[in-house]
């Protein structure tokens, strides 16, 4: 199955692959909300970076608990830290990732193409992607004034072609169907 993979990059070469939920129980666990795909492979890197103290996080174990992932960490081992650490995004360096398959594409690769349909009218560039659940949604930012546009990103239905050598996405998409007027 193609499409992007939940990864974004920052200038720094580093990309959010998470972040910290707040405590799970009393003993300084965590809930972890993932950006991978699929949500446990945050456990396949290590150790994750932050922006502030303490810097980077090793993950003693970690379980799923229902629909949630929780995780122990060295660096937390009080529901009070854990408490104050909620929000915090989870980091890793880009280098740490394999490559994409051919056909998938990390979501920051998409992050400012150019978006253009058949006629080659091009629809503004790719701010943004959302996870639709079905599948993943390019936000697109109009070059004019107008709020932002989405169009589902299914390759061989909505997205012809992905050029990242060129920075261009093709989709078969209406000018019409942007309410750009």
């Amino acid at each position: 199955m193609g499409g992007p993979v939940k990864d974004a990059p920052d200038e720094d070469g580093f990309i959010p692959v998470g972040r910290l939920n707040g405590p799970w129980g009393v003993a300084g666990a965590v809930k972890v909300f993932s950006y991978t795909d699929p949500p446990e492979r945050i456990f396949d890197y290590q150790p994750w970076r932050t922006d502030g103290s303490p810097g980077l996080f090793h993950v003693r174990s970690w379980r799923k608990q229902g629909p949630r992932l929780v995780a122990e960490i060295e660096e937390i081992p009080t529901r009070e830290q854990a408490e104050r650490l909620a929000g915090v995004d989870l980091w890793i360096p880009r280098s740490a990732l394999p490559k994409a398959p051919e056909g998938r594409y990390y979501w920051q690769d998409l992050v400012g193409l150019e978006v253009v349909n058949h006629e080659n009218v091009s629809l503004g560039r790719v701010r943004e992607l959302l996870d639709a659940g079905v599948h993943d949604v390019l936000v697109i930012q109009r070059a004019g004034p107008g709020a932002d546009h989405l169009v589902p990103f299914v390759q061989g239905r909505y997205v012809h072609s992905v050029d990242l050598e060129n920075r261009r996405i093709v989709v078969d998409w209406q000018t019409e169907w942007t309410d750009a007027d």
